[in-house]
């Protein structure tokens, strides 16, 4: 089960996000970064964060803790900023939070330090399976913390489900954007990644992180739409290995 916490307190908008994400607390006196249903892609962004976040933590990677947020329109309220003002008193109910690393720094590809290479491969294999098209050298959606690397920003993933045919028979489809990906020069041990990851991700897996979306946001069509394409997307042959391996070798 994801945490349910309720917000207290809007600290500051983080306008790097092109959804306007922002940092709020909440009563467990945490703090979260907030993504908001009514900004940018609305709910099917929600989503993705809770799908793609949860399976990456279940297969192994570092993702930080993710929560449901309730938010009381009242919040937003006394916030000068009009377009803010209205994302948040906009947003009343459920929305997602990430966990605030505080002093984290972004992650420079310039300068990648000891990222150990089984571990970018796992992450490019992770992205390419959730068809992330958000981790570029322009815009990693990575951190160092604590000599870590994590991962951050999943609402970009499952890009197919914005498109209006259903999701599930798509899985099969190619992924060729795994070509941008920032670690993929790093990423030489995908035949490992490969064999671990997809031990890890099984159908029940699958099945367990789809149920923990909230019900408003889901039908149960939908639901089995999102269990039915991941389930088949990580089963063999895997169409997205290959086209990542022959990305990184050209």
């Amino acid at each position: 089960m994801l945490r349910t916490v309720a917000a207290t307190r809007y600290v500051t908008a983080l306008r790097e996000g092109g959804s306007l994400p922002g940092l709020v607390e909440a009563d467990d006196d945490g703090l979260y970064v907030v993504k908001f249903w009514a900004a940018g892609q609305g709910v099917k962004a929600l989503v993705a964060e809770v799908i793609v976040g949860e399976l990456a933590r279940a297969a192994g990677l570092p993702v930080p803790e993710i929560v449901l947020v309730e938010l009381s329109p009242e919040l937003g309220r006394t916030e000068p900023d009009p377009e803010i003002n209205e994302l948040v008193t906009g947003s009343a109910g459920l929305n997602v939070g990430i966990d605030f690393l505080p002093g984290a720094l972004d992650y420079n590809p310039a300068k990648p330090g000891d990222l150990d290479p089984l571990l970018a491969s796992q992450i490019v294999w992770f992205d390419a399976f959730t068809t992330n098209v958000d981790r570029t050298p322009r815009n990693p959606n990575l951190l160092v913390w604590h000599r870590r690397t994590w991962m951050i920003d999943h609402g970009a993933a499952l890009y197919l489900q914005h498109g209006e045919r259903d999701l599930a028979p798509r899985a099969r489809e190619p992924f060729l954007l795994i070509a941008d990906h920032v670690l993929l020069p790093l990423a030489s041990e995908l035949r490992e990644a490969d064999a671990r990851m997809s031990a890890a991700l099984t159908p029940e897996l699958i099945a367990g992180v789809v149920g923990l979306v909230p019900d408003a946001w889901l039908t149960e069509t939908a639901r089995a739409s999102y269990r039915d394409y991941l389930a088949a997307r990580v089963a063999p042959p895997r169409g997205f290995l290959t086209e990542a391996e022959a990305a990184r070798g050209a």
